[in-house]
């Protein structure tokens, strides 16, 4: 059986293991260049073709993969004169690998399929080095036609593939996940910052939570940047962290949810922004909050 050519706009950080994979796997790849070439330039070694427009790319693909920043980046892509649904093909599928707000999501949807394609949102989790090995967590939201249709391309860049229901359940569990790993975050920098001012050493710290109940992966990453100052263990950015709590903050007001919680996570981010860090990454949050309270690190 013939493999669907697959188009892919976000060579970043996990979009070019994705990518990758794809192409490896035996799918015809279409691609766009990110900032950088380095990414465009090593999937066509692989085989992959590039285009220069999400327009032009949509005319050849019949499954395309956006995995950007945010919801406007996802937005410019496919709206406009250049945009995917100026080249869709009928029935062509667009997959949303973003972490976006779902209320976008929703609209996107009923566009796309107004113009006579599908939309599924399929969010992803765990890092860089899990997408180069094809080893990500996906949660998807897709009718289930759909989603028989793409499962075996995100198969090659995912482990664990959980089909959540309809579209914008993706997006929506995404943003829910993303609460409890930054929450986590919040609390881990907030209880490093006590314990210090405590006397307790970050080491004392962790030599009580790592080999106890209260450790999980999220923790193990975190921890390599306060106790080893491994700057790459979890590469995702404040910013990239404050975006996510704001989509969250709409989803909330948009289901009318109470989230005293989630408001106080947002704002750890808000202030590690607004003080001019936003491209630091999210383990470095303990640092930020160390200054706060007249701490050194």
């Amino acid at each position: 059986m013939t493999k669907p050519t697959v188009g892919f706009i976000g060579l970043g950080l996990m979009g070019h293991g994705m990518a990758k994979n794809i192409v490896e796997a035996g799918y015809p790849l279409v691609a766009m260049a990110h900032k950088k070439r380095e990414a465009i330039e090593d999937l066509i070694t692989r085989g992959a073709t590039e285009v220069k427009t999400p327009k032009e790319m949509a005319e050849q693909a019949e499954v395309i993969f956006l995995c950007v920043t945010g919801s406007p980046q996802v937005e410019a892509n496919v709206r406009g004169d250049t945009g995917l649904l100026a080249g869709l093909q009928p029935n062509a599928v667009i997959v949303d690998c973003s972490t976006a707000d779902p209320v976008s999501t929703l609209t996107l949807a009923a566009e796309i399929t107004a113009a006579g394609g599908h939309m599924a949102d399929a969010p992803l989790s765990r890092t860089p080095k899990e997408a180069w090995e094809g080893t990500l967590d996906a949660m998807v939201g897709a009718d289930d036609a759909t989603f028989a249709r793409i499962k075996p391309i995100i198969d090659t860049w995912a482990g664990v593939v959980v089909h959540l229901g309809e579209t914008g359940l993706g997006h929506k569990m995404k943003l829910i996940n993303n609460f409890v790993a930054m929450g986590y975050a919040a609390l881990y920098a907030e209880a490093l910052a006590l314990a210090q001012k405590s006397g307790v050493s970050p080491e004392q710290f962790d030599s009580v939570i790592r080999p106890g109940r209260l450790s999980n992966g999220f923790y193990e990453t975190f921890m390599k940047w306060t106790l080893d100052g491994d700057e790459k263990a979890h590469l995702f950015t404040i910013s990239n962290a404050h975006k996510d709590m704001r989509y969250l903050s709409n989803l909330a007001t948009s289901v009318s949810a109470v989230n005293p919680l989630q408001s106080a996570v947002r704002n750890a981010f808000a202030g590690m922004e607004a003080a001019g860090e936003a491209d630091r990454f999210v383990p470095m949050l303990a640092d930020f909050i160390a200054r706060q309270n007249g701490l050194e690190r």
